[in-house]
């Protein structure tokens, strides 16, 4: 275990180290470098070209390019009211199977549950009756009459889900269906299964929720000072915990009419595209919201940017073979880039790739000081 002390002193050389790094940086971009072959500073690392190109080490330069302004929300996300159905029982009876259990998915028109229900067998056999009597009264003075009896006793089997298809075939086959089906009205999933086999239900009892979750919302909170640079209909961005790193595209639909008094903010919706069902209702998201309002920034790519001793930094070469650790302060990110408000100058080069090696020898070099000043 290491001794309080060693562990003291390492954390005092690495602020030490990065402060130096910081006070060489000016805003010109001028930095010093080391001399080929020199000693290499306590925040420089210096490779071999065979290490370099082992270690799959590149640089790019950081760059200067016009951003759009965002601002920040947080929110959670939760099922699109849009595409969530809850499905309950369209008549008094009894389940006889269940189909389609919670967490399944089902496509449109999918039986979930089969029932029986002696209200449904009444009216099939009253469409049965009717359609009788109107084909025998074809071409008499009640043929109308007929007619209409007909189609009031096939309107009373649409409430219960029957498409008209179905009545036309029961009318032309004068053959009853046992069972009651209850069908998915879109594909999605089951998100709540709330009855089983042999329960009794009367009209109006839960069945199932499903919910479509090719698409999601975000319940956002937006500060009041915000709410002058942002308009429904804007881009905005999602990023979770569960997937650092990513993106994910939506756009805010919807700012709410009322402020709450103790936040000060007004809640806002984002709906959000969700290929493949990864983000999951219930997750709590950051989000970015587009002002349409320009501005310079001084971007890095999201890869170069390294968390050492708990801080952000990255690796700048200043040399041939010879990278320095550098603190920085970071600001906005889109689209795989992070913008750098401070450590950085136009056109230094950073390590997008192969930083590990790079953090591996800066603890090497660490740990070296360490005995040092033992």
């Amino acid at each position: 275990m290491p001794h309080p002390r060693i562990s003291s002193i390492s954390v005092l050389i690495l602020i030490l180290s990065l402060a130096g790094a910081g006070c060489r940086n000016s805003p010109s971009g001028e930095k010093e470098h080391p001399a080929e072959g020199s000693a290499a500073e306590p925040n420089s690392i210096r490779l071999s070209e065979e290490a370099v190109r082992t270690g799959g080490i590149a640089v790019e330069p950081a760059r200067v390019v016009e951003a759009e302004r965002r601002i920040a929300a947080v929110g959670e996300l939760e099922f699109s009211s849009r595409r969530l159905a809850h499905l309950t029982a369209r008549a008094a009876g009894r389940i006889e199977s269940i189909l389609a259990f919670r967490g399944e998915r089902v496509v449109q028109g999918q039986v979930l549950a089969e029932m029986y229900s002696p209200d449904y067998l009444a009216l099939q056999a009253e469409v049965i009756q009717a359609a009788e009597r109107e084909v025998r009264l074809r071409g008499g003075q009640d043929e109308k009459a007929a007619r209409d009896f007909l189609n009031s006793a096939r309107s009373k089997l649409l409430p219960l889900g029957l498409a008209q298809v179905e009545i036309d075939a029961l009318v032309s086959t004068k053959s009853t269906r046992p069972l009651l089906e209850v069908r998915a009205p879109f594909n999605g999933r089951v998100i709540e299964q709330a009855a089983v086999v042999g329960d009794s239900v009367e009209p109006g009892a839960s069945l199932f929720r499903l919910a479509d979750l090719s698409t999601v919302w975000a319940s956002v909170r937006i500060y009041e000072k915000d709410l002058a640079v942002v308009q429904p209909g804007v881009e905005a961005v999602l990023r979770t915990q569960a997937f650092p790193g990513e993106e994910f595209q939506g756009r805010l639909v919807l700012i709410g009419p009322t402020m709450e008094d103790k936040t000060r903010t007004v809640e806002g919706r984002v709906e959000a595209a969700n290929p493949g069902e990864r983000l999951k209702p219930g997750m709590y998201v950051d989000v970015l919201i587009a002002t349409g309002k320009k501005f310079r920034a001084l971007v890095i790519p999201e890869s170069a940017l390294q968390d050492f001793q708990s801080s952000p930094v990255v690796f700048v070469q200043t040399g041939r073979g010879t990278y320095e650790l550098r603190l920085v302060e970071t600001g906005e990110r889109t689209k795989g880039h992070v913008e750098i408000l401070r450590g950085l100058a136009d056109g230094e080069e950073v390590v997008t790739s192969g930083s590990f090696l790079l953090k591996s020898e800066m603890l090497k070099q660490t740990m070296g000081n360490e005995h040092e000043h033992d």
